[in-house]
């Protein structure tokens, strides 16, 4: 038994040091998974603890998911007699951050596959185990949540071997809620993942991971040292953007952070360098010194591209400037989330945002109301579209507004993506169906089990942005589960559907669509104008039109005033020239007259 902060010897031999994550399905219990193990080792003290002790943010606990990955040290002492640091990287679960996972995964040798013994194998297990074997990483398979009534251990074990194709002859059967198999665990990591390997007296290459912002000692960057040591005051260099930097602390978290005279190859922890904006920081970056630099960096960098994009306006445009101050600070932690400023005729001024996917999106839009306390309008989720115009250039648009006149453009593409949806038998007909109508295709269908199968379907990402998840959720009755992945961009026929009032156009209600979908989007759009604005002394026709084609229109019929109420009998020729005079007016009201259209209308058609 060694008390807390001992045991981080800055010297370990590499062959006592393991670096490992846990993947899973959301809600499979990988948090509560990690909490067992910081528990067992003595990370954390018991009046310290508390369930999801990894994930700070209120957000996480709530929903019971992991936004952030957040690595921790561990020294655990073997059977075999010897002590072991372990360092467990603690990943997002959900499709959106994969780039974010992968490059944590790629900062280990091991990962703990968590199994939940009642719902089996689902759609992001697959993805993640894909993603763990393309990092060459050993796999430990445990099936969790044994401890339940419904739990079927045997079938959970049939589906590892069958559907993910991993040995399973020594599975590990645990329950994290009741601490059953952990030692078991601990065990494994240490006899079947490798330790790390790396030169420690070569040139630094250190790969970024994360990297969480600091109040007051700027942004803390998240490393795996590959090669070499890094040390305080050593000058380094991030290759991806050739920015220099002075390193002024380097250290572990254990889990709080624990300063290190240094981090030597095999070694998981962080460095503060004097770097005020997060997006300095490149995940998947390799960091090197200035004196002795490496000459290649690590495999994997990319630059990470927003894929769903939004505009968030305030509700009360006095918001504005805690509105943008807020997004700034939201942006130090969140280096994926993009805004620019945008205005509106009908919302005013706010932001256009970028984001990595649906649940970002919403994590964001969540924490601007919670964390900030500003009321905000989301427009609904569209996607940026690859345009090459008639000059030759490649521009992305994800604005209606940015959108060319159609002899500008040579050609048009949109994002595909590649969705994994694991459903009962039953359910099968129906999501065909769906695929079919957001069009999609069906490439591969694959057996599970006696009831369930894995659908794979290739789609515009435009259709999975919407309500894609709900209507799976729907159909299968809450059985289904879906990931995606992005495949590229594919040739596409888009078109700006226009929404004209009185024969103007309302810019803030254009939008891009698929040339087959213009026409029953623009006579929803119509159909809902036509209930949400009120009457006017004059009739209003409400039309969708792509171009000069009118697609669709609806007529909001005027208001009724009786101008012959003063007639009192008398002959017919007086109430005529009365009807004359007013249809007149309001032939020149239609001309003259503008349509005022209530911002809760915006709200609940952008909504």
């Amino acid at each position: 038994m060694h008390k807390r902060g001992e045991g981080y010897d800055i010297k370990m031999n590499l062959q006592n040091i393991r670096n490992f994550s846990i993947i899973a399905h959301i809600d499979h219990g990988k948090s509560t998974l990690a909490d067992r193990l910081l528990e067992y080792t003595h990370t954390i003290e018991k009046r310290e603890y508390r369930d999801q002790y990894l994930d700070s943010m209120d957000l996480e606990r709530e929903r019971g998911i992991t936004i952030k990955a957040h690595p921790v040290t561990m020294v655990y002492k073997a059977d075999d007699g010897e002590e072991y640091v372990l360092n467990l990287i603690d990943t997002p679960g959900h499709v959106d951050f994969t780039y974010e996972v992968s490059r944590s995964l790629s900062a280990c040798e091991g990962a703990i596959l968590v199994v939940d013994a009642s719902q089996g194998v689902e759609a992001q297990t697959v993805a993640n185990v894909h993603l763990a074997m393309q990092h060459n990483l050993a796999i430990i398979p445990v099936i969790n949540k044994i401890d339940l009534a419904n739990a079927n251990t045997e079938e959970a074990v049939r589906q590892i071997e069958d559907v993910l194709g991993l040995d399973t002859h020594n599975v590990i059967k645990a329950s994290a809620k009741q601490g059953i198999g952990t030692k078991e665990i601990l065990e494994a990591v240490v006899q079947r993942v490798p330790p790390p390997k790396g030169e420690r007296n070569s040139a630094l290459q250190a790969l970024v991971f994360d990297s969480v912002y600091d109040v007051f000692r700027g942004v803390r960057v998240y490393i795996r040292v590959v090669n070499g040591e890094i040390k305080p005051n050593t000058q380094i260099i991030t290759m991806s953007t050739g920015n220099q930097y002075e390193v002024s602390e380097v250290g572990i978290f254990s889990p709080k952070a624990v300063p290190l005279e240094t981090l030597q190859a095999g070694r998981v922890g962080y460095i503060v360098a004097n770097i005020k904006v997060a997006t300095e920081v490149k995940i998947g970056d390799t960091v090197t010194t200035v004196r002795n630099p490496t000459q290649t960096p690590l495999a994997g960098f990319k630059e990470v591209r927003p894929m769903v994009f939004n505009s968030i306006y305030p509700i009360n445009a006095a918001d504005y400037p805690m509105l943008k101050d807020a997004m700034e600070k939201l942006r130090l932690n969140d280096a994926s989330f993009l805004f620019e400023p945008d205005s509106s005729a009908a919302l005013g001024f706010g932001f256009r945002c970028g984001f990595l996917g649906l649940l970002h999106a919403e994590i964001i839009q969540e924490r601007l109301e919670r964390e900030y306390d500003i009321g905000i309008v989301a427009t609904a989720p569209s996607v940026s579209y690859q345009l090459l115009t008639s000059k030759g250039d490649i521009i992305m648009v994800d604005n209606p507004l940015h959108f060319p006149q159609p002899p500008e453009i040579a050609s048009i593409e949109e994002p595909f993506v590649r969705v994994f949806v694991i459903c009962p038998n039953d359910d099968i007909g129906g999501l065909m169906q769906l695929a079919q109508d957001r069009r999609g295709s069906c490439v591969k269908t694959e057996s599970i089990d006696k009831k369930r199968v894995i659908l794979t379907f290739e789609l515009p990402l435009n259709e999975v942005v919407i309500d894609f998840h709900d209507r799976i959720k729907s159909l299968t009755k809450g059985y289904g589960s879906m990931d995606y992945e992005y495949i590229g961009f594919r040739p596409s026929d888009i078109v700006k559907l226009d929404i004209l009032l009185n024969s103007e156009i309302v810019d803030a209600f254009s939008c891009l669509v698929h040339r087959s979908k213009a026409e029953s989007k623009g006579r929803e759009i119509c159909l809902k104008l036509k209930d949400l604005i009120p009457r006017h002394m004059f009739q209003i026709p409400v039309q969708a039109a792509v171009g000069s084609k009118i697609l669709a229109r609806e007529t909001i019929k005027a208001m009724n005033k009786d101008v012959t109420a003063k007639c009192y009998g008398g002959d017919i020729t007086r109430k005529r020239k009365l009807w004359e005079k007013q249809k007149e007016g309001k032939k020149k009201m239609k001309q003259i007259g503008k349509v005022s259209i209530p911002q809760k209308v915006f709200m609940d058609v952008l909504k």
